[in-house]
Formats: C-alpha cells, structure tokens, sequence
C-alpha cells in the first residue's frame, strides 16, 4: 500500500524525528511504501498549515491509498477539523492510519476510538491554554510584567531577542 506520512511539532525549535523513526518501523514491519513525507512545525489548533495543504491536496489528486500519523494530536487538536479531515481522507478514498493509537478508520470499532481520541485530543488543548492563562493571571498578581512594555516600539530592542537570534542561527548552520 502507498502512503503518506504526515509529522508535526508545535515550534520551529522542536524535533520530528523520533515521530519519523517510529513511522518508519512501521511502514517496513507493514511492507508499506512511502510516496512523500508531509512535515510541519506550526501549533496543531492552526487548520491551515503548509504541509497539510499540500497533504489535502495531493489527497485529492490520489497520490497515495492512505495518511499514517503517529498520534491524532499531531494531525489537529480540535474534534470537528479532524472530522472534516477525516471526512475529507474518505470522500477521496484515503484511509487513516494511527500507529501509536492502532485507529484504523475503516472499521467502526476504528470509527469510534478515533472520535474518542479527537475529542481527548481537543481537551488537552484546552486543559493547556487553561493551564498557561492561569499561570499569567498568577504572574501579575505576583507584580510582574509580562510582555513589551506599554508604547514600546523601539524594533532595535526587539531584534535582540532570542526568535531573531535562533532564526539567524538557523540560517547559519544552513
């Protein structure tokens, strides 16, 4: 069977690999093929994201029978976009394969944990904003300052900051 693998991390800073390695174990114990690997680094509550688009496109044109990911949090956070996507994988005839959470979308035993896991999926999403908005409400009532200050605009100041730095790294060891 061809498939395509799709990985993701919420932050550039962040590692796919050992998404990828365990993927690939997979795909050789199954005696699958790997048509093209779909990567992000982009926080899993955004819907659009570029190699998921180019991931639902390619769905489109058939390019493979079926989208293995690792886990469903990796493919979205919130219960009806990974419905909508899922939705979408059969409308064009490709199955889901969840290797860490053995979902397989084409039984509806596979049908019912996968909605399960959508909406624990979604739940952890909300139980961390809820968690760092906490945390902030805690942090100011302890006097500190969180962010830029007031009217700041000073862009000198801000290029000094470590997204500039590790994107100027980046380019570096490039």
């Amino acid at each position: 069977m061809n498939v395509a693998i799709y990985i993701r991390v919420s932050r550039e800073d962040l590692h796919t690999e050992n998404q990828l390695i365990q993927l690939n174990e997979y795909v050789k114990e199954k005696n699958y093929t790997v048509t093209e690997t779909y990567e992000d680094h982009i926080s899993g509550k955004t819907e659009s994201r570029p190699a998921l688009d180019r991931l639902l496109k390619d769905v489109k044109e058939k390019k493979f029978e079926a989208v293995l990911i690792w886990k469903l949090d990796r493919l979205g956070r919130s219960l009806q976009h990974l419905i909508r996507v899922v939705n979408y994988f059969h409308k064009n005839n490709v199955d889901l394969i969840c290797q860490t959470q053995n979902i397989d979308t084409t039984t509806s035993g596979g049908k019912l944990l996968f909605h399960i896991f959508c909406a624990i999926a979604e739940f952890e999403r909300d139980l961390i904003s809820e968690r760092t908005k906490a945390g902030l409400v805690r942090a100011r009532a302890q006097g500190k300052v969180i962010g830029r200050k007031m009217g700041q605009k000073d862009k000198k100041k801000r290029k000094t900051g470590g997204y500039i730095r590790r994107y100027e790294q980046k380019e570096i060891l490039a």
